[in-house]
């Protein structure tokens, strides 16, 4: 249950911010601030000799039972019906303590407190302005109405409004700060895990590389070159000798040949990129449709394809991923369209989709994670030579574009 002491930010992430020992102090202090003054009615009380000594010992234990109720559930998910109905009948203890002693007025500033981190701000202000009367017609009733009955309370309700809002904001701001703090840990994670992946896909490219233009290439030249000599050999037993040497060499062949497929990244292993984008967007789009989303992604492909080197491949791929990533957690996004277009010089590739768009700005100064994803997708476009450029306002939607030139061979 969500009390003054314990509307405090449960969620374990705002437990490990550096501001959970002002939370824990604020916590502990109202906890002792209630019990204190509940122990100072009923000792007032027994010390008076007051005609109503015995109900109220019953109401301020009563109250105090209430209390440690809501603190025990504290760190348990409670229905808002529930927190209300708690703070009502502490309200309604007050109440009855009110009527028999003046001393309950002391009661009503940490009330103030509860039902400002209790309710929400619209509800919970009213209500302390209801408490301050409450507070008021108690002291009035047993004293008088005297200016301090009346400026001692109010005081008290503006001091606990101004401080119980301000550590609202401060709760909420510190939630915010921390739920960005772990999307960036979870970007530069992303983000390692792409540069490894990006080292490993440049290795296997530069090993592949390797053997077509070594390995593979000596081979075929071997194969050719004894395929020829078996052709001017008229000696049956040197003939039959050399195509068994060109068979092997034929069998080595296609066993190096074998090893640049496998050696090829996983996506692309159809050998062209279309094909490898055309099976990411089946793949967004059931993704989608198992969250419940109604994004679909098409796909199209314009000019004349070209064989485009593996480190290219790669990147654009990796693009795309990250691009088509971002449009289903953030967007909102109906329709989004993948373009790959075959420019010659240079190969564009175009996501673009309706969504809530964003303030680029914005996003830039305050270290956003979704900034995190495009400078990403600009630096793997730039380490190709290229550029990335986003045009995006909030309502209208995001295109990305990305232009990498080709290099013939």
């Amino acid at each position: 249950m969500t009390t003054a002491a314990t509307t405090l930010p449960s969620d374990e992430r705002v437990a490990r911010s550096a501001l959970r020992p002002v939370f824990v102090a604020l916590r502990l202090g109202l906890h002792l601030l209630v019990v204190g003054l509940t122990l100072f009615v009923i000792v007032r009380a027994l010390l008076a000799d007051d005609p109503g000594e015995v109900p109220i010992t019953i109401l301020a234990v009563a109250f105090l039972a209430c209390y440690g109720a809501g603190v025990a559930a504290a760190h348990r998910h409670v229905p808002t019906f529930a927190r209300v109905l708690w703070l009502t009948s502490l309200l309604a203890l007050w109440v009855g303590m009110s009527a028999l002693t003046p001393d309950a007025a002391f009661l009503a500033f940490p009330l103030f407190f509860l039902e400002l981190h209790v309710l929400a701000a619209p509800i919970s202000v009213p209500l302390v302005v209801i408490t301050f009367g409450l507070s008021v017609w108690g002291t009035a009733t047993h004293l008088g109405f005297e200016v301090g009955s009346i400026l001692g309370p109010l005081i008290s309700a503006g001091v606990a409004i101004v401080i119980g809002l301000g550590y609202r904001a401060m709760s909420q701001e510190t939630q915010e700060r921390q739920s960005l703090i772990l999307d960036l840990i979870a970007t530069r994670e992303e983000l390692a895990a792409a540069s490894r992946e990006a080292g490993t896909l440049a290795e296997r490219e530069r090993l592949a590389r390797e053997i077509h233009d070594t390995v593979a290439q000596g081979l075929s030249s071997i194969q050719m070159l004894l395929h020829a000599a078996e052709r001017d050999v008229d000696d049956e037993r040197v003939a039959e000798k050399l195509r068994l040497a060109r068979e092997t060499a034929a069998e080595n062949l296609g066993e190096a040949r074998r090893f640049i497929r496998e050696l090829t990244p996983p996506s692309l292993d159809e050998q062209t990129l279309p094909a490898a984008l055309r099976r990411l967007t089946e793949a967004v789009n059931e993704q989608a449709s198992q969250a419940g989303a109604d994004t679909h992604v098409e796909f199209a492909t314009s000019g004349d394809p070209v064989l485009l080197p593996m480190t290219l491949d790669a990147a654009l791929l990796r693009i795309a991923q990250g691009s088509l990533a971002n449009v289903l957690r953030h967007a909102e996004a109906r329709a989004c369209s993948l373009t790959l277009s075959y420019l010659g010089d240079e190969i564009a590739l175009d996501i673009v989709d309706d969504g809530r768009g964003f303030d680029a700005d914005a996003v830039a100064r305050r270290a956003d994670p979704a900034e995190f994803g495009l400078r990403a997708i600009r630096r793997r476009a730039e380490e190709l030579g290229g550029t990335a450029d986003v045009e995006t306002a909030p309502g209208e939607g995001t295109a990305v574009s990305v232009r990498i030139p080709v290099v013939a061979s």
